[in-house]
Protein backbone atom coordinates (compact mmCIF):
# COMPACT_ATOMS: atom_id res chain seq x y z
CA UNK A 1 0.00 0.00 0.00
CA UNK A 2 1.66 3.53 -0.88
CA UNK A 3 2.14 5.72 2.02
CA UNK A 4 0.95 9.39 1.41
CA UNK A 5 1.86 12.50 3.73
CA UNK A 6 -0.61 12.75 6.62
CA UNK A 7 -0.45 16.33 6.64
CA UNK A 8 -1.04 17.21 2.93
CA UNK A 9 -4.78 19.33 2.68
CA UNK A 10 -6.56 18.53 0.07
CA UNK A 11 -7.10 21.42 -2.69
CA UNK A 12 -9.77 22.57 -4.33
CA UNK A 13 -9.85 25.01 -7.23
CA UNK A 14 -13.00 25.86 -8.15
CA UNK A 15 -13.64 28.37 -11.52
CA UNK A 16 -17.22 29.98 -12.03
CA UNK A 17 -16.74 30.31 -15.36
CA UNK A 18 -17.31 34.21 -16.78
CA UNK A 19 -18.86 35.57 -13.61
CA UNK A 20 -18.48 39.09 -13.03
CA UNK A 21 -16.93 40.70 -10.00
CA UNK A 22 -19.71 43.01 -9.67
CA UNK A 23 -22.07 40.00 -9.87
CA UNK A 24 -20.90 38.20 -7.30
CA UNK A 25 -20.74 40.74 -4.69
CA UNK A 26 -23.81 42.37 -5.17
CA UNK A 27 -25.67 38.44 -4.98
CA UNK A 28 -23.67 37.68 -2.36
CA UNK A 29 -25.09 41.07 -0.47
CA UNK A 30 -28.16 40.57 -1.47
CA UNK A 31 -28.32 36.97 0.16
CA UNK A 32 -28.47 35.16 -2.92
CA UNK A 33 -25.70 33.03 -2.40
CA UNK A 34 -25.96 31.98 1.23
CA UNK A 35 -23.45 28.72 0.56
CA UNK A 36 -20.75 30.97 -0.41
CA UNK A 37 -21.63 33.27 2.22
CA UNK A 38 -20.76 30.98 4.93
CA UNK A 39 -17.36 30.66 3.33
CA UNK A 40 -16.18 33.52 3.32
CA UNK A 41 -17.46 37.04 4.14
CA UNK A 42 -16.74 39.01 0.81
CA UNK A 43 -15.08 38.33 -3.02
CA UNK A 44 -11.79 40.06 -3.52
CA UNK A 45 -11.58 42.02 -6.53
CA UNK A 46 -8.78 40.88 -8.47
CA UNK A 47 -7.34 40.89 -12.35
CA UNK A 48 -7.13 37.36 -14.34
CA UNK A 49 -4.13 36.96 -16.64
CA UNK A 50 -6.70 35.89 -19.16
CA UNK A 51 -10.01 37.63 -20.87
CA UNK A 52 -11.46 34.31 -21.85
CA UNK A 53 -11.27 31.00 -20.31
CA UNK A 54 -8.22 29.06 -21.78
CA UNK A 55 -5.67 31.74 -21.79
CA UNK A 56 -6.74 32.38 -18.08
CA UNK A 57 -7.01 28.27 -17.12
CA UNK A 58 -3.58 28.02 -18.57
CA UNK A 59 -1.80 30.87 -16.12
CA UNK A 60 -4.49 29.04 -13.37
CA UNK A 61 -2.61 25.60 -13.99
CA UNK A 62 0.63 26.96 -14.57
CA UNK A 63 0.21 28.54 -10.83
CA UNK A 64 -0.28 32.12 -11.40
CA UNK A 65 -4.12 33.07 -10.54
CA UNK A 66 -5.87 36.33 -10.45
CA UNK A 67 -3.38 38.50 -9.06
CA UNK A 68 -5.06 41.78 -6.37
CA UNK A 69 -6.88 44.44 -8.05
CA UNK A 70 -5.07 46.46 -5.40
CA UNK A 71 -1.56 46.12 -6.79
CA UNK A 72 -0.17 44.84 -3.55
CA UNK A 73 1.95 41.69 -4.25
CA UNK A 74 0.90 38.43 -3.72
CA UNK A 75 2.68 35.34 -2.44
CA UNK A 76 1.34 33.08 -4.79
CA UNK A 77 -0.28 29.71 -2.94
CA UNK A 78 0.79 27.32 -5.05
CA UNK A 79 3.69 27.76 -7.95
CA UNK A 80 5.99 26.05 -9.57
CA UNK A 81 9.78 26.53 -9.05
CA UNK A 82 10.66 29.28 -12.02
CA UNK A 83 13.77 31.58 -11.76
CA UNK A 84 13.09 35.08 -10.74
CA UNK A 85 9.96 34.71 -9.37
CA UNK A 86 9.04 37.84 -6.98
CA UNK A 87 5.51 36.32 -5.93
CA UNK A 88 6.63 32.79 -3.94
CA UNK A 89 7.14 32.98 -0.49
CA UNK A 90 7.32 31.05 3.04
CA UNK A 91 4.02 29.98 2.73
CA UNK A 92 3.87 29.11 -1.26
CA UNK A 93 3.55 25.62 -1.80
CA UNK A 94 6.57 24.73 -4.40
CA UNK A 95 5.77 22.33 -7.01
CA UNK A 96 8.08 20.39 -9.80
CA UNK A 97 6.67 20.04 -12.91
CA UNK A 98 5.23 21.79 -16.44
CA UNK A 99 2.14 22.95 -14.76
CA UNK A 100 0.85 22.44 -11.02
CA UNK A 101 -1.51 19.43 -11.60
CA UNK A 102 1.44 17.91 -12.56
CA UNK A 103 3.52 18.96 -9.38
CA UNK A 104 0.98 18.28 -6.70
CA UNK A 105 0.79 14.45 -8.43
CA UNK A 106 4.67 14.28 -7.65
CA UNK A 107 3.84 14.94 -3.90
CA UNK A 108 1.63 12.16 -3.76
CA UNK A 109 -1.61 14.25 -4.61
CA UNK A 110 -4.93 12.21 -6.69
CA UNK A 111 -5.94 14.86 -9.57
CA UNK A 112 -9.35 14.87 -10.34
CA UNK A 113 -11.25 17.18 -12.83
CA UNK A 114 -15.10 17.62 -13.43
CA UNK A 115 -15.12 19.88 -16.80
CA UNK A 116 -17.91 22.27 -17.59
CA UNK A 117 -17.05 24.59 -20.38
CA UNK A 118 -16.08 23.03 -23.71
CA UNK A 119 -12.17 23.43 -23.74
CA UNK A 120 -12.80 21.02 -20.89
CA UNK A 121 -14.65 18.16 -22.72
CA UNK A 122 -12.16 16.10 -23.85
CA UNK A 123 -14.14 15.74 -27.09
CA UNK A 124 -10.82 17.12 -29.34
CA UNK A 125 -7.27 17.85 -29.19
CA UNK A 126 -7.90 21.34 -27.65
CA UNK A 127 -10.83 20.21 -25.30
CA UNK A 128 -8.40 17.56 -24.04
CA UNK A 129 -5.43 19.35 -23.30
CA UNK A 130 -6.62 20.05 -19.63
CA UNK A 131 -8.28 17.43 -18.78
CA UNK A 132 -5.30 15.27 -19.93
CA UNK A 133 -3.14 16.82 -17.00
CA UNK A 134 -5.43 15.04 -14.61
CA UNK A 135 -4.99 11.20 -13.25
CA UNK A 136 -9.04 11.62 -13.34
CA UNK A 137 -11.33 13.45 -15.41
CA UNK A 138 -14.46 13.26 -16.43
CA UNK A 139 -17.38 15.48 -18.94
CA UNK A 140 -20.77 14.72 -20.00
CA UNK A 141 -23.02 16.39 -21.85
CA UNK A 142 -24.90 17.04 -18.67
CA UNK A 143 -22.35 19.28 -17.62
CA UNK A 144 -22.41 21.29 -20.58
CA UNK A 145 -22.90 25.67 -20.42
CA UNK A 146 -26.44 24.76 -22.45
CA UNK A 147 -27.91 22.88 -19.76
CA UNK A 148 -30.44 23.68 -17.12
CA UNK A 149 -28.93 21.46 -14.06
CA UNK A 150 -24.91 21.75 -15.24
CA UNK A 151 -23.59 21.71 -11.55
CA UNK A 152 -26.26 19.51 -10.12
CA UNK A 153 -24.53 17.09 -12.38
CA UNK A 154 -21.14 18.16 -12.05
CA UNK A 155 -21.50 18.17 -8.17
CA UNK A 156 -23.32 14.76 -7.86
CA UNK A 157 -20.02 13.03 -10.50
CA UNK A 158 -17.55 14.63 -8.15
CA UNK A 159 -19.05 14.00 -4.97
CA UNK A 160 -18.99 10.19 -6.14
CA UNK A 161 -15.46 10.07 -7.13
CA UNK A 162 -14.22 11.78 -3.98
CA UNK A 163 -16.23 9.39 -1.80
CA UNK A 164 -14.12 6.51 -3.82
CA UNK A 165 -10.95 8.09 -2.68
CA UNK A 166 -8.86 6.87 0.27
CA UNK A 167 -9.14 8.87 3.17
CA UNK A 168 -4.54 8.60 3.36
CA UNK A 169 -4.45 9.81 -0.17
CA UNK A 170 -4.34 13.82 -0.40
CA UNK A 171 -6.98 15.06 -3.66
CA UNK A 172 -6.60 17.77 -6.00
CA UNK A 173 -10.06 18.56 -7.43
CA UNK A 174 -10.74 20.92 -9.96
CA UNK A 175 -14.29 22.21 -10.66
CA UNK A 176 -14.88 23.98 -14.12
CA UNK A 177 -18.76 25.63 -13.19
CA UNK A 178 -20.38 26.29 -16.35
CA UNK A 179 -23.66 27.52 -15.25
CA UNK A 180 -22.26 30.99 -14.84
CA UNK A 181 -21.45 31.25 -18.00
CA UNK A 182 -23.54 32.42 -21.07
CA UNK A 183 -26.00 31.31 -21.71
CA UNK A 184 -28.12 32.62 -18.81
CA UNK A 185 -30.94 33.53 -19.27
CA UNK A 186 -32.96 30.41 -18.35
CA UNK A 187 -32.30 30.77 -14.63
CA UNK A 188 -34.64 33.09 -14.40
CA UNK A 189 -38.01 32.63 -16.17
CA UNK A 190 -39.33 35.37 -18.57
CA UNK A 191 -36.01 36.83 -19.42
CA UNK A 192 -35.63 38.00 -22.97
CA UNK A 193 -31.70 37.72 -22.88
CA UNK A 194 -28.78 37.50 -20.86
CA UNK A 195 -27.75 40.02 -18.60
CA UNK A 196 -26.54 41.13 -14.60
CA UNK A 197 -29.59 39.49 -13.74
CA UNK A 198 -29.70 36.25 -15.41
CA UNK A 199 -26.20 35.52 -14.49
CA UNK A 200 -26.95 36.57 -10.53
CA UNK A 201 -30.02 33.75 -10.74
CA UNK A 202 -27.06 31.03 -12.61
CA UNK A 203 -24.87 31.99 -9.66
CA UNK A 204 -27.97 31.38 -6.87
CA UNK A 205 -28.28 28.00 -8.63
CA UNK A 206 -24.61 27.21 -8.39
CA UNK A 207 -24.96 28.14 -4.75
CA UNK A 208 -27.94 25.61 -4.00
CA UNK A 209 -25.78 22.64 -5.86
CA UNK A 210 -22.60 23.34 -4.07
CA UNK A 211 -23.69 22.07 -0.40
CA UNK A 212 -22.92 18.29 -0.70
CA UNK A 213 -19.45 19.21 -2.60
CA UNK A 214 -18.05 20.64 0.69
CA UNK A 215 -19.40 17.95 2.66
CA UNK A 216 -17.97 15.54 0.79
CA UNK A 217 -14.81 17.40 1.37
CA UNK A 218 -15.36 18.31 4.40
CA UNK A 219 -16.00 14.45 5.79
CA UNK A 220 -12.42 13.16 4.26
CA UNK A 221 -11.15 14.75 7.42
CA UNK A 222 -8.38 15.65 6.26
CA UNK A 223 -8.59 19.92 5.89
CA UNK A 224 -8.14 22.00 3.15
CA UNK A 225 -8.36 24.82 1.21
CA UNK A 226 -11.33 25.63 -1.77
CA UNK A 227 -9.71 28.26 -4.14
CA UNK A 228 -12.41 30.09 -5.47
CA UNK A 229 -12.26 32.44 -9.07
CA UNK A 230 -13.96 33.45 -11.74
CA UNK A 231 -11.48 33.22 -15.03
CA UNK A 232 -12.81 36.56 -16.47
CA UNK A 233 -16.30 38.28 -17.10
CA UNK A 234 -18.69 38.82 -19.57
CA UNK A 235 -19.96 42.34 -21.07
CA UNK A 236 -23.76 42.60 -21.49
CA UNK A 237 -23.33 45.70 -24.01
CA UNK A 238 -21.50 47.96 -21.82
CA UNK A 239 -20.21 50.61 -23.92
CA UNK A 240 -21.52 48.39 -26.70
CA UNK A 241 -19.82 45.19 -26.15
CA UNK A 242 -20.67 42.11 -25.19
CA UNK A 243 -19.25 38.64 -24.46
CA UNK A 244 -15.46 38.16 -23.65
CA UNK A 245 -12.05 37.75 -25.53
CA UNK A 246 -12.22 41.71 -25.18
CA UNK A 247 -9.44 44.64 -23.10
CA UNK A 248 -12.25 45.96 -20.49
CA UNK A 249 -12.80 46.23 -16.62
CA UNK A 250 -15.25 44.48 -16.76
CA UNK A 251 -13.68 41.14 -18.21
CA UNK A 252 -10.45 41.93 -16.23
CA UNK A 253 -11.97 42.15 -12.90
CA UNK A 254 -12.82 38.80 -11.07
CA UNK A 255 -14.38 37.71 -8.28
CA UNK A 256 -11.50 35.40 -5.96
CA UNK A 257 -12.03 34.41 -2.13
CA UNK A 258 -10.46 31.35 -0.38
CA UNK A 259 -11.77 28.73 2.37
CA UNK A 260 -9.87 26.76 4.49
CA UNK A 261 -11.16 24.36 6.62
CA UNK A 262 -9.51 22.27 9.36
CA UNK A 263 -9.08 18.71 9.90
CA UNK A 264 -11.67 16.63 12.12
CA UNK A 265 -10.21 15.80 15.32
Amino acid sequence: MTRHDPHLPDLALITLDALRYDVACEALANGQTPLLASLFPCWEARHTPGNFTYAAHAAFFAGFFPTPASGSREVRPLALRFAGSRTIGRQTLLLEGANIVEGLRRKGYHTLCIGGVGFFNGRNPLGSVFPSMFDERCWQPSFAVSELHSTREQVREACRRIGRLPADQPLFLFLNISATHPPTHMYLPGSQGDSKATQAAALAYVDRQLPPLFNALHSRGRGGTAYLMSDHGTLFGEDGLYGHRLAHPVVWTVPYAEYHWKPLS
